[in-house]
């Protein structure tokens, strides 16, 4: 047979299996066999629905499966910033860097054909970068000037240093403002520019690091996307469309939306630039950023990558190049060039994807070896093999905008709604325990569970208290914009708001600090004080306001134990809820014991044990002993 034919007759039949299967893709199965609590995963909904009505987000598509069977899957808010439109559940979202595993995906694939090779130099596939040279840059103490001198790289970029972002290559000034990042600003990258034209550009621009020795989000993964059509010569559209689309049934997953789904596109929250307005065909097919998607095309991507590269009998990849993918690939000791974004705490890099490496780092639950990424405009998805779980997250909201962390809401939502199932076999005592109000009396207090809701991680060391301001902040714009100004704390009691841009620190310049300098500025002795300059949105000046630093103590998760008719009465405080506990529903516990209470008729019949220290005060409490605890402290 004719192998144009061959491959022609197996991607139609790959098609026809795959159009059979995508009804029974989005068909739930009931949450509770599949070990969710029902009455949790409900909060998600909860949870956007007020974010919704305050402007935070137009709406949102979620869909979480475990294994192969479809547990939640809603459509929440509207398409349009006038909220006309209702989201649907096939609604259609600009995906942004969520492409960069597609293209990773699609390379691998050509690894495993044998036309591409990932430890060969990228020149080997794109000889015009041949020459590329390593930019240092060094200021003439005379001046201050700033000038660019060009050294030889003391070894090629790789095509694997594509895929992990070692290459050398970085993107304009958005993530990290530095010269050669400003040199950048040259590229071709434009909606009429192909992929060749654009790589063309880059030949004359100097690389920011010597290749493997510094992770930073770049244009590398653009550039893999034209190694990819120079490999397998063909267009990188149609490439995905013939190797990965087509047979996986992403019927909705291309670089443009056609006239006749244009009324599933989801609006944007600020203007489409040429090179990403998905709205027309445009030459430049982006790697890094280009493609449109819906959440139910991104799941059937994601089972493949869980299933170990298969779905629904066709393979796209071994499971051993999954693995591959999936394991952390960066070199000891390897440098970040940027706080602003990369590999979370406690997490690292393989090969398109950020992976959690610590068991006991991170800013969002999730097991060792659970892989993710994220778009610009809030889409998000993240796969753990350990408890075959997927979820993903669809949204559009502008970048830097003041807010809710959508990542750490849908994660901590999702694995707060795993059922702990030691908890199906406990037996409520035959009749409650009396226990003397004196005890009662002495459970009263706050708890701090740590970071994560989830029963299934062990981020749940309860954080000590800091002297500080109150606030949540992220480097933006040359400042430090206010992403929280918690209530009740220093900095909102003396006028700070979301969405204001710190631009000096006790008359310090904010601009050029990272995160963690200014976060030490920001903190300092109980009862201090530091001046800060603000520029706030539709101000005609600056803002000057004085914050008298204090101890914060403003736990992710924390519970708040009182008395309430001689029964202890339980409710959330923290930003997520646990178990049975939600913020502002007390629920009533019944004893069990003088020192141990449970949820009588609660999702999980939630118990609770207090702890008491040497002296017998008592410090902490601890929800469901056994395998599955987590652990509070008292403060």
């Amino acid at each position: 047979m004719n192998p144009t034919i061959g491959l022609a007759l197996a991607v139609a039949l790959a098609l026809c299996f795959s159009t059979a299967a995508l009804s029974e893709d989005l068909t739930t199965t009931d949450p509770e066999r599949l070990g969710f609590s029902t009455t949790r995963l409900a909060r998600i909904g909860a949870w956007y629905q007020p974010r919704v009505e305050a402007g935070d987000v137009t709406g949102a598509v979620v869909a979480i499966a475990r294994g192969d069977d479809l547990a939640y899957f809603q459509a929440i808010g509207f398409q349009d910033r006038a909220k006309t439109i209702p989201m649907k559940r096939d609604s259609i979202f600009w995906i942004a860097s969520m492409t960069k595993p597609i293209t990773s995906v699609a390379a691998m694939i050509l690894v495993e054909d044998g036309k591409l090779d990932l430890d060969a130099p990228v020149a080997k596939y794109l000889p015009e970068l041949k020459d590329m040279q390593v930019g240092v840059e060094e200021t003439d103490p005379a001046n201050g000037k700033v000038e660019i001198k060009r050294v030889p790289p003391e070894r090629p970029m790789m095509v694997r240093d594509l895929l992990r972002h070692t290459s050398g290559l970085v993107y304009p000034p958005q993530y990290v403002d530095a010269p050669i990042n400003r040199l950048y600003l040259r590229a071709h990258f434009g909606g009429d520019n192909t992929l060749a034209e654009f790589v063309a550009s880059l030949a004359d621009l100097p690389l920011a690091h010597q290749p493997g020795k510094v992770w930073e989000y770049s244009w590398g993964v653009d550039v893999l996307a034209r190694v990819v059509e120079v490999a397998s010569n063909q267009p990188f559209d149609q490439f995905l469309e013939n190797r990965i689309f087509g047979p996986l049934g992403m019927v909705d997953t291309g670089f443009y939306v056609p006239a006749a789904k244009l009324g599933r596109l989801v609006e944007a929250p600020e203007l489409r630039i040429p090179q990403f307005d998905v709205t027309r065909p445009r030459k430049l097919l982006s790697g890094g950023g280009g493609l449109v998607s819906t959440a139910a095309d991104y799941l059937r991507f994601c089972k493949m990558l869980l299933n170990g590269g298969e779905r629904d009998g066709v393979r796209i990849l071994s499971a051993k190049t999954v693995r591959e993918m999936t394991t952390n690939s960066l070199p000891a000791g390897i440098k970040f060039a940027s706080e602003a974004i990369g590999p979370s705490l406690g997490s690292s890099w393989g090969l398109g994807f950020a992976i959690r490496t610590q068991p006991t780092s991170s800013n969002v639950p999730g097991s060792v070896g659970s892989y993710a990424w994220a778009g610009v405009w809030g889409t998000y998805f993240w796969i753990d093999p350990a408890e075959r779980l997927i979820a993903v997250q669809m949204i559009q909201v502008a970048p830097g905008k003041p807010g809710p962390d959508f990542r750490a809401a849908i994660r901590n939502l999702t694995y707060g709604s795993l059922r702990v199932s030691e908890q199906s076999s406990f037996k409520p005592p035959a009749s409650p325990a009396v226990v003397r109000p004196y005890l009662l009396a002495d459970y009263a207090g706050k708890y701090d569970f740590g970071s994560s809701s989830s029963s299934r991680d062990r981020l749940n060391s309860p954080a000590s208290g800091y002297v500080g301001t109150g606030m949540g902040v992220a480097i933006a714009d040359g400042g430090a914009k206010v992403n929280d100004a918690f209530e009740g704390e220093p900095a909102a009691n003396a006028g700070a708001k979301p969405g204001d841009l710190i631009t000096e620190i006790d008359d310090l310049p904010v601009r050029g600090l990272s995160i963690g300098q200014v976060i030490g500025k920001l903190r300092g002795e109980i009862n201090s004080q530091v001046r800060l300059k603000i520029l706030r949105p539709g101000a005609d000046h600056p803002i000057d306001i004085v914050v008298t630093r204090a101890i914060i103590h403003h736990p992710p998760v924390a519970l708040q134990v009182q008395i309430d008719a001689g029964k202890l009465v339980v409710e959330a405080v923290g930003t997520w809820p646990i178990l049975d506990f939600e913020k502002s529903k007390p629920v009533v516990l019944t004893a069990a014991s003088d020192d141990e209470f449970y949820v009588d008729g609660g999702g999980d019949h939630t118990r609770i044990a207090f702890i008491r220290d040497a002296a017998g005060k008592v410090s902490g409490a601890i929800l469901n002993p056994g395998p599955w605890e987590q652990r509070g402290a008292r403060y």
